[in-house]
């Protein structure tokens, strides 16, 4: 199983395998029915109160983490997610212009705990 993280924006790789955006708006200047995603699973997106309060400030990270794992606790599509991941490659996709403090990256690093 691979897991990989990439912004919306980035052309599909040869090892990205299913593409999924993990975001809750959908980004913009992307064309819904793009071949460049996979599937769009919003629900295991931060709601939308934690996404303003984080604001993708870096200071409010590890707090927004916090926040967000515990969003996820007793949620069906993050179980749907990480079983999908152990049957397949997957690339988790998202917008924001921050590539170390997102949504995306803090949920690969929640699968990546959930599947040890």
């Amino acid at each position: 199983m691979l897991l990989g993280v990439k912004r919306v924006y980035e052309k599909r790789g040869l090892t990205d395998g299913k593409r999924i955006l993990v975001d809750r708006l959908w980004p913009r200047g992307v064309k819904k029915g793009t071949q460049n995603l996979d599937l769009w699973m919003k629900d295991v997106a931060p709601s939308n109160e934690l996404r303003k309060w984080f604001s993708h400030d870096p200071e409010k990270w590890e707090e927004f983490k916090n926040r967000y794992e515990h969003e996820l606790e007793g949620n069906k599509k993050f179980d749907e997610l990480l079983a999908m991941i152990r049957k397949t490659d997957v690339t988790l996709v998202y917008s924001a212009k921050d590539t170390e403090h997102n949504n995306a990256v803090a949920l690969a690093g929640f699968l990546k705990q959930a599947d040890d």
